[in-house]
């Protein structure tokens, strides 16, 4: 059976967000994650998980101005002293909450001047083997992420494929994809080949379903069959629920009723 992650960044949020961790806990998770710590004092996140018995699993470096559009930094030429700053900023809020691994957003770049994107290659190679040198000194995992083009278009990277030659470029063990299914489906499908192909590569796994970005049950994708193979492959780790619920949170997790363990 999947273990599920409740992404506090898109559930619960008719609740304020230091209230979304009792709601995931009431909801029967014992896990979380969300996009990021960063406006919240460190201190006050543990106490959150530690008062609600959770876990958390997972967050993200800083992106840069996210109001702003910016979806990540670490393929931006310029932009390295930021980044390798945010890198140290996340070390130290993951030692405080106990979270073992981060994902690396990679950012947009315009994909029609070939010269800027082999800066941005070459910088992000760079910056992610300093990630991945600072995250192994804490004993932290770093993930890597690909976003379809269609839901951010000039989003750097845009394939499985492109993830995997980056790890291999960078050659760090502790550099591993994160595989959000909803991105994989709009950008490339072959969900269950790639999974079966890669899976030892994988270090985290998120989900929606396509179209709408809403829960299982609600479009195109077999989930059943797809959490059947993760348990056929091995998977260990949580599957982040990272999708736009519908009509609420709590209605939306009907889904779930199958699986005798949520969390």
């Amino acid at each position: 059976m999947p273990r599920f992650a409740a992404n506090l960044t898109m559930l619960f949020t008719e609740l304020p967000f230091a209230e979304r961790f009792a709601a995931a806990r009431a909801a029967g998770f014992d896990a979380v994650e969300y996009l990021f710590p960063y406006d919240h004092a460190p201190e006050a996140l543990a106490a959150l998980l530690r008062d609600n018995d959770l876990t958390q699993v997972l967050f993200n470096l800083p992106a840069g101005d996210w109001a702003a559009g910016e979806r990540g930094i670490a393929a931006l030429p310029g932009r390295e002293a930021e980044f390798r700053a945010g890198v140290d900023r996340a070390v130290a809020y993951a030692k405080a909450l106990g979270v073992p691994r981060l994902n690396c957003l990679a950012g947009k770049v315009p994909d029609n001047d070939p010269t800027a994107a082999q800066a941005a290659w070459s910088t992000l190679v760079d910056n992610v083997r300093f990630a991945a040198d600072r995250l192994a000194e804490a004993g932290l995992v770093l993930l890597v992420e690909f976003i379809n083009r269609k839901d951010i278009p000039g989003f750097f990277l845009h394939s499985t494929a492109q993830v995997l030659r980056l790890m291999d470029e960078v050659d760090r063990p502790n550099v591993l994809l994160q595989y959000d299914v909803y991105h994989a489906q709009r950008e490339e499908g072959e969900l269950a080949a790639t999974l079966c192909a890669h899976m030892a590569r994988i270090g985290h796994v998120q989900i929606a379903d396509t179209p709408g970005r809403h829960q299982p049950g609600t479009g195109e994708i077999n989930y059943p069959f797809l959490f059947a193979e993760l348990d056929r492959l091995g998977y260990a780790g949580h599957v982040g629920l990272e999708y736009v619920p519908a009509p609420g949170t709590l209605a939306s997790l009907d889904w779930m009723r199958p699986y005798a363990q949520r969390a």
